[in-house]
């Protein structure tokens, strides 16, 4: 199925695109997910300005992707399988989805990042099969730029009228200006701890300053 679905699938969508930022900020009872659009050919070229590259798998899972967005969704279906599976057991699913990363022979060969999240959890899984939970501070990004979010993020955590939005967007702001692969226009979900997820959003940061106001 993996094989036919990279086969039959746009030019776009084979694009690499670890040449993102994705961020993902936990603070209090709310998770926030955050991703740049941009999506590069190799090393120079613009492919796209406007790629969505988070999605929600069910009310209560959203999931943010680098590396090849046709290997991602490939995953992402697994995954959503696999919570379909073990409902209401993040962590079960992504395990076994690692599981099946690591000894099948199609998956193996996917090269994409995932970050998951849930009212009540946030996992990496990497192109490796690995499964990965975040540090104390709540905190994961992965793509060109997550470094430079995550440690923005960090900065920002301890502040006390910053909420987990606030800080990912101004740890956004600063990453996609350092980092010349990611853009700034973003798309941002959260959730709450026993909620739902909240209605996605556009984001562009260079019509709206450091504050970045929906639009």
């Amino acid at each position: 199925m993996f094989r036919r679905v990279a086969r039959h699938t746009s030019f776009l969508t084979r694009v690499q695109s670890r040449h993102t930022t994705i961020l993902s900020v936990r603070k209090g009872d709310k998770v926030v997910l955050i991703g740049d659009r941009q999506v590069t050919l190799g090393e120079r070229i613009v492919a796209k300005s406007s790629a969505c590259k988070l999605r929600k798998l069910n009310d209560n899972v959203v999931v943010g992707f680098s590396g090849s967005t046709a290997d991602a969704f490939a995953l992402m279906e697994k995954l959503e399988n696999k919570l379909n599976d073990f409902p209401d057991q993040l962590t079960r699913a992504a395990v076994e989805l690692a599981k099946d990363w690591r000894t099948d022979r199609a998956l193996r060969r996917l090269e994409a990042s995932l970050i998951v999240c849930s009212g009540e959890e946030t996992l990496e899984i990497d192109g490796q099969g690995n499964v990965i939970t975040p540090e104390e501070d709540g905190i994961i990004a992965i793509g060109s730029g997550g470094t430079y979010a995550k440690a923005a993020a960090r900065a920002l955590i301890d502040i006390e009228d910053y909420d987990a939005e606030k800080i990912a967007r101004k740890a956004m702001k600063i990453a996609t200006d350092i980092d010349v692969f990611s853009n700034g226009n973003w798309d941002v979900e959260s959730l709450t701890r026993g909620g739902s997820a909240a209605k996605e959003s556009s984001v562009s940061s260079t019509q709206t300053g450091n504050d970045s106001k929906e639009v």
